[in-house]
């Protein structure tokens, strides 16, 4: 066990426990438990929530699965996961000024809170609290697969050990602290990222002798490598353009980044957001597949693509160094965790519980539910995840496809046009949920796109198509204030 990396990474985790303990005075002290622990009070101004929207969606898949993936495939990886540089700049501009108002209209805690209202249907909450606990068990997995994985290299020890480590942490923390704990320590954790993927680039390319030798090794190796179509030259321009969708445009549509764009306070916050965020973002991403690319000369035959990053750290690093740096996976991990054990258990707790069980149920209870229901989903996903996959990404890409697939038209629609209803929410979703689980299992990558790209078109149509066949029957009484 290399104490000389692993202290820096306990103290990291240390300041994250005190904030959650900070956190929780405002669990206590609120006036409404559920509007505190799932959403903050609405109080999150521009640098927290930039941060937070980087942390959560800079996850496992982005410093775990993503490196290991540009790791195998060259710098073709690296171009098809720069659709991910406008995420931020997408969710808080196409939703905007307009779903934060909405949202405080409705006096939405959620995303289904939104939906509920906006549509007036039971159904649409239960296909959504349905959808959002079957895809983000996925995602969850994915995260807590990364987590162990980096436990299990910097520890040695065996990966079911380094797995309940890791969970027992996250749980203990987002049990405390709640939404407004998530938040704040995004802050931090976004920092920590930044900081740590900027020391592992230079430090990578030194060890690599400079990005020319870097280069020239990899083309000696295979010319595929440097070029855009990946080592197999399997990377066709189309499949890598449908990711504009899938990481891009299509993150509209992810409830756990959407819930963001309705916590912040101000119009100030969200325009300072979008300028942070996207810098942020485009800095990590780039930077993090490019030293999965850059690993392959430094540490070449690594079969497991999800142990790059911890390898490689602890490989070009001074100890302290590599503790720092590994800090940054291990925020973007328990940030993501953290916001979809908060989404998952409010999709139950307020969106089911509440609105079909016990409508009157006292704040005490609410809190003892909350607490029960998040730490059953933590030992759930724990027995999901002991069995992992190579490569987490594909776990986690699965879950962004059948979010977006079954959410996106639902609030883009439901904000934008009037004449959208009940009628063809209910439909967009189910043919959304059911027809990318179809592509995905039976015909993935149709026609040389990625699998979310048909499913979401088909949603579409489906939508238009209902809503106004159902005109007559159900006209839209949406009201917005402009």
């Amino acid at each position: 066990m290399n104490w000389a990396v692993i202290t820096p990474l306990l103290i990291f985790l240390m300041v994250i426990f005190v904030v959650g303990i900070w956190s929780n005075k405002y669990v206590i002290q609120s006036n409404s438990f559920i509007k505190e622990y799932f959403l903050g009070e609405r109080q999150l101004g521009g640098f927290i929530l930039a941060m937070t929207m980087v942390a959560t969606y800079g996850s496992a898949s982005s410093f775990i699965g993503g490196p290991g993936v540009a790791y195998t495939q060259g710098l073709g990886w690296v171009l098809l996961a720069m659709a991910q540089l406008a995420t931020g700049y997408f969710v808080l501009m196409v939703l905007g000024k307009k779903f934060a108002i909405v949202a405080r209209q409705y006096e939405a805690i959620t995303l289904i809170d939104f939906l509920k209202e906006r549509y007036k249907s039971n159904a649409v909450v239960l296909i959504s609290a349905a959808s959002i606990i079957i895809f983000l068990f996925s995602s969850m997995t994915a995260q807590w697969i990364g987590g162990a994985r980096l436990v299990e290299s910097l520890t040695g020890l065996p990966y079911v050990t380094a797995l309940l480590i890791f969970a027992a942490s996250v749980l203990v923390f987002v049990i405390v602290g709640g939404f407004r704990a998530v938040a704040v320590t995004d802050a931090v954790m976004g920092v920590v990222m930044f900081l740590g993927t900027l020391i592992l680039l230079i430090a990578t390319i030194k060890a690599g002798g400079g990005i020319p030798n870097i280069i020239s090794s990899l083309a000696a190796e295979n010319p595929n490598l440097i070029s855009p179509f990946g080592a197999a030259h399997d990377l066709t321009p189309k499949y890598v353009s449908s990711f504009w969708i899938l990481v891009g445009i299509g993150v509209v549509g992810l409830p756990q980044i959407t819930v963001r764009a309705m916590s912040y306070k101000n119009s100030r916050a969200m325009h300072s957001a979008i300028i942070i965020g996207t810098i942020v973002v485009g800095f990590i991403m780039l930077g993090m597949h490019l030293i999965g690319v850059f690993a392959r000369p430094v540490l070449p035959g690594i079969k497991i693509g999800d142990t790059v990053m911890p390898l490689l750290s602890m490989e070009v690093l001074p100890p302290y160094a590599a503790g720092f740096v590994l800090a940054a996976p291990m925020a973007a991990i328990m940030s993501t965790v953290n916001a979809l054990l908060i989404l998952v258990s409010s999709a139950i707790v307020k969106d089911v519980y509440i609105n079909f069980i016990k409508p009157k149920a006292s704040e005490s209870h609410l809190k003892k539910v909350s607490f029960s229901v998040t730490t059953i989903i933590g030992i759930l996903v724990i027995i999901f995840s002991l069995s992992p996959p190579d490569l987490i990404i594909w776990l986690n890409l699965f879950s962004f496809g059948g979010l977006e697939s079954v959410f996106i038209w639902p609030i883009i629609l439901g904000l934008y046009w009037s004449k959208g209803n009940k009628y063809g929410a209910i439909t967009s979703m189910l043919v959304g949920m059911i027809s990318y689980i179809l592509f995905d299992r039976f015909y993935p990558n149709a026609f040389g796109v990625h699998t979310v790209v048909l499913p979401i078109a088909i949603s579409f149509l489906a939508f238009v198509i209902v809503s106004y066949a159902s005109h007559q029957k159900a006209v839209s009484t949406i009201s917005y204030k402009h």
